[in-house]
């Protein structure tokens, strides 16, 4: 497996592909049974992956859970990123509250110090200065190797990074999200930060493996994200056929080409595709092999730009599945 640098200050040394693990506690529909789960997360590794996701919020903390029994006799060989969720100060000063949530996520993933840790959502009542600041001072103990923000403007990236170098933006990339390229990503190049795409295959619609007679339920968010309407399957077909043609001229996958058309863009790019399948993860991991020519990756750009891409993922849609029976 390739490796890629995350951050020029705090930097860390991540597979070109990491695991995205949310998936394995809620989100798109019955997990696997644990111990799968377990066999899974290690089979990545196994495979050359050393980059895994979770956060505090991915089932009341039982991804975490999971992910710190599935990585315990491989902890030093891995590169473990977690997010803390702030709601509230309840009272607490902005330090006290971060090393609160660090502490339970450390019992959580049995490990004594985390080398991302992500505010997963930027929360306009907590002083973004402040939580750089204690994340600074984290770092400098030891107890996190290097920190990071997701779904940000690049006014927060800029703010924050003045403080405390991140290492890492975790937020939404793929070819059917692109907003990011137009201030964040050139952002990131320019301050030496990375960039973690989550939903790098459109929350798996760009497999191609999903078609408008799906019928989604429970606790999955295909039910709320829009590009999964029926409709919109239909609308962005032309997406899924191209990408089918270029993987058939590559002998490779669909998702593959969208995985590796997004490593070929920029060297700090490292995206983390969830995928609770065997298969699914020998797909995945193996896109970093894939190679595109510099002439095939601007072919695929001009055909991308006529493309008209139909629905989105949004935090409201995503929150509408809470009071969803």
């Amino acid at each position: 497996m390739k490796t890629k640098i995350l951050g020029k200050t705090n930097s860390l040394t991540a597979s070109a592909v990491g695991m995205g693990c949310m998936g394995f506690s809620h989100g798109y529909g019955a997990a696997p049974e644990r111990s799968e789960s377990i066999r899974l997360i290690r089979l990545a590794h196994e495979l050359g992956c050393n980059f895994f996701d979770t956060a505090e919020g991915y089932g009341a903390g039982h991804n975490e859970t999971l992910v710190g029994e599935a990585l315990k006799p491989i902890r030093n060989k891995v590169v473990l990123a977690t997010k803390l969720h702030i709601p509230d100060l309840n009272g607490k000063t902005v330090s006290e509250t971060v090393k609160a949530h660090l502490r339970a996520s450390m019992k959580r993933l049995q490990t004594d110090y985390i080398d991302l840790y992500y505010w997963h959502r930027v929360n306009p009542d907590v002083s973004l200065e402040e939580v750089a600041t204690v994340m600074g001072e984290l770092i400098k103990s030891g107890d996190i190797g290097g920190w990071g923000l997701s779904q940000i403007t690049e006014e927060q990236l800029r703010l924050a990074h003045s403080v405390t170098p991140l290492t890492a933006v975790q937020s939404e990339y793929s070819m059917m999200e692109r907003m990011f390229e137009n201030d964040v990503i050139p952002a990131c190049e320019e301050l030496g930060v990375g960039f973690v795409p989550f939903s790098p295959l459109g929350a798996g619609f760009l497999s191609g493996k999903y078609t408008a007679k799906e019928h989604y339920l429970g606790d999955d968010v295909r039910r709320v994200i829009t590009r999964f309407a029926p409709e919109n399957v239909l609308a962005n077909q032309p997406l899924l056929d191209m990408l089918q043609k270029i993987a058939d001229e590559k002998n490779a996958t669909s998702a593959q080409i969208a995985l590796a058309w997004m490593l070929h863009k920029k060297e700090f790019i490292v995206p983390i595709p969830g995928m609770r399948k065997e298969e699914r993860i020998r797909e995945n991991l193996g896109a970093a092999d894939v190679e595109l020519t510099e002439k095939e990756f601007a072919a695929l750009e001009t055909e991308l730009a006529k493309i008209k891409i139909h629905g989105n993922r949004t935090d409201e849609d995503i929150a509408k599945l809470r009071d969803m029976d």
